[in-house]
């Protein structure tokens, strides 16, 4: 029996156009994705609403996705509709009302050299239910390990694209920043200034004005930073979007994080182990979670969970 402790109330995977039981199915070991990270994917969330389930911004997801495909050169063997209703029957039929979902193209068994002339392109897509990402107590805020190491860069490889091979350097980054004490790690980029973090983007907050920072930074612009971007205008605040210093980063009034799996969390406290620096803690602001990052985050969850009409439009109901 396989261990379904990590993956709770996850009943069935979609493959290749049909459902199979989450513990019956198997890859071939030389599937070249395996050992070459030849993969694109998403992340995406469902939340329950008092309309039944939904998921939140549905068609920019499979937009990103298939943009990531091309990336890496993939025909794919579906289209953006057939994907999106796959994504829905997935949700259905585990009989979930809350869940993260995980689509993946991948070269499949073909051949190993490098170039997967043979293997063709295949899609999987599962869910589970997935709570809170950093855990129950995140909302009270994170702490942080500025890394020694730099993300990769835009002028290396197209940054809209999210590549499954490209994200070894953020579980390697994600282990270190555990093994130093601290919750999440931050990346700087080439140039010195605050990337993002290993599957995060990053909001500062300085003088009542939310910044972020922009793909030439060598970030992922995140489907939930273009959110928070909007949600923040329409209550009211001023943003930007542009370099952020560590100078910056380290005076700030707030930093949060935003992205899928952590949706919106704060950070509240540092520790500098960038080249040079004396890796002690410091806090970000006043070292507590604070009111901008509070109301952000209030009124995304209420959005997701279909509380807030005026941005129904991001949801996507599971049909019955």
């Amino acid at each position: 029996m396989i261990d379904m402790t990590n993956f709770p109330k996850a009943k069935v995977i979609w493959y290749q156009g049909k459902f199979h039981d989450w513990s019956e199915l198997t890859l071939h070991s030389m599937t070249h994705a395996l050992h070459y990270g030849t993969s694109v994917f998403e992340g995406i969330r469902a939340y329950p609403t008092a309309k039944g389930p939904a998921v939140f911004r549905l068609p920019e997801h499979v937009d990103r996705f298939l943009v990531s495909a091309s990336v890496i050169k993939m025909q794919t063997p579906y289209p953006k509709e057939q994907i999106a209703a796959a994504i829905l029957d997935t949700v259905r039929a585990n009989g979930l009302e809350s869940c993260y979902i995980r689509p993946l193209f991948f070269y499949s068994y073909g051949n190993l050299g490098l170039v997967p002339k043979a293997s063709p392109v295949e899609l999987v897509i599962a869910a589970w239910e997935w709570g809170a990402y950093h855990g129950d107590g995140a909302a009270a805020g994170l702490s942080v390990y500025l890394l020694p190491w730099r993300r990769l860069h835009h002028s290396q490889i197209d940054m809209r694209a999210k590549l499954g091979g490209a994200y070894v350097q953020s579980s390697i980054c994600g282990l270190e920043a555990r093994d130093k004490g601290c919750d999440e790690a931050v990346f700087l980029n080439i140039e010195g200034r605050i990337a993002e973090g290993p599957g995060e983007n990053i909001f500062t907050v300085k003088d009542g004005i939310l910044k972020t920072n922009a793909r030439s930074e060598s970030i992922l612009e995140g489907i939930t930073r273009t959110s928070v971007l909007e949600i923040a205008a329409d209550l009211g605040y001023k943003t930007a979007v542009g370099p952020i210093t560590k100078n910056d980063f380290l005076a700030a009034d707030e930093a949060f994080f935003t992205g899928t799996a952590v949706e919106v969390v704060p950070i509240t406290r540092l520790i500098d182990g960038s080249e040079g620096a004396t890796p002690k803690p410091v806090a970000i602001g006043t070292g507590r979670a604070g009111e901008v990052c509070g109301r952000i985050r209030e009124t995304y969850l209420d959005i997701v969970r279909g509380r807030n009409s005026r941005y129904e439009k991001w949801l996507t109901y599971v049909p019955k």
